[in-house]
């Protein structure tokens, strides 16, 4: 009974926050190695969500490797052009709206941020993959009819050596692509991505440091958005663009708002209350402002029945009581 009241409680104060119009309110649906099937999408249209974010994905060697390889037998069903366009059929069919982010990933898990070549042949080589990979895909977001493309994900050294590059990128884009675009910039990355005005939003992976405490409140989680929210907003003015989290989570772990963006297998202890805090003030925090547009919960898995869970301590909210939470302000603020 207290648990029963405590959700009410908190429903009917999500509820009385207002009402934003057309807010995303997102997840991001996580490459598999089978294909989507109902009961999959069944388990995030029960949270309320109404966008979902498929991601398939590019691979590199390392981090001075020009060639990216992409749709290969080697790579997971989810990954691929073929499987992408399964998961968006599905997703469609369901009345779910769709953010396509195709990804790089580096061997070993490398931070693409750093991808970065030695020499300007090597430049243009991976230029030219680049090119090949999101072309590829902003066809399947055309012939898909996805409401948002994103461009590329936290790819700071390549942005900042490229810059007419990624400007003529984007050009190519729009002569294939008729929908809205972004790019997920890292969160200490978006205030220098040089092309914001040529998109539609300001994307950003909302991993910013809060608090340095085990189990943060929600009040000491909103005082260290505070100047991360006033600079977010400033930018958005100054470029006429709203704001996107084209990622945002918390891991349930200790200390989870000191360096959220950790994907490492840390061990430190699992705590469910520090997830939900999180999810909780970066919700108060934004959802209400005119110039957000909302966002896309990281991550989300197919096979919801095994994932997560009360004694995982990694991002996903599936089976612990963020998911609660996430679907309580979802299913307030349609």
């Amino acid at each position: 009974m207290k648990r029963l009241g405590f959700l009410i409680f908190l429903f009917l104060e999500l509820s009385c926050t207002g009402q934003p119009v057309n807010k995303i309110k997102g997840i991001s649906f996580v490459a598999s190695r089978e294909k989507a099937v109902q009961e999959h999408v069944d388990a995030f249209l029960n949270i309320h969500a109404d966008y979902a974010a498929v991601m398939p994905f590019g691979f590199i060697r390392d981090l001075s490797s020009p060639e990216i390889i992409f749709n290969t037998d080697r790579q997971w069903y989810g990954e691929t052009e073929g499987g992408a366009k399964q998961y968006i059929e599905l997703l469609r069919a369901n009345n779910v709206k769709v953010m396509l982010k195709p990804q790089i990933w580096i061997w070993r898990g490398e931070f693409t941020g750093g991808l970065r070549m030695e020499t300007e042949d090597n430049w243009e080589i991976l230029e030219a993959s680049y090119e090949k990979f999101m072309l590829t895909f902003a066809k399947l977001a055309q012939e898909t009819k996805v409401e948002i493309l994103c461009i590329g994900t936290e790819l700071e050294q390549f942005v900042e050596n490229r810059p007419k590059f990624w400007e003529e990128l984007i050009v190519k884009i729009r002569k294939v692509y008729k929908g809205k675009l972004t790019y997920a910039s890292n969160w200490d990355e978006y205030k220098r991505t040089p092309f914001w005005a040529s998109l539609d939003y300001i994307g950003i992976d909302a991993y910013f440091p809060l608090s340095d405490a085990k189990t943060p409140t929600i009040e000491q989680l909103k005082a260290g958005w505070k100047p991360w929210k006033e600079n977010i907003a400033a930018l958005s003015k100054k470029t006429s663009r709203p704001v996107l989290f084209t990622e945002f989570g918390y891991r349930s772990m200790d200390y989870t708002a000191k360096k959220p963006w950790l994907v490492d297998r840390s061990e430190e202890g699992v705590n469910l209350e520090a997830q939900v805090n999180a999810k909780r003030a970066i919700f108060e925090e934004f959802w209400q402002e005119d110039w957000f547009a909302g966002g896309f919960v990281w991550k989300w898995f197919l096979n919801h029945e095994k994932a997560g869970g009360a004694g995982d301590n990694r991002f996903t909210p599936q089976n612990k009581p963020a998911e609660e939470i996430i679907k309580l302000f979802y299913q307030s603020n349609q």
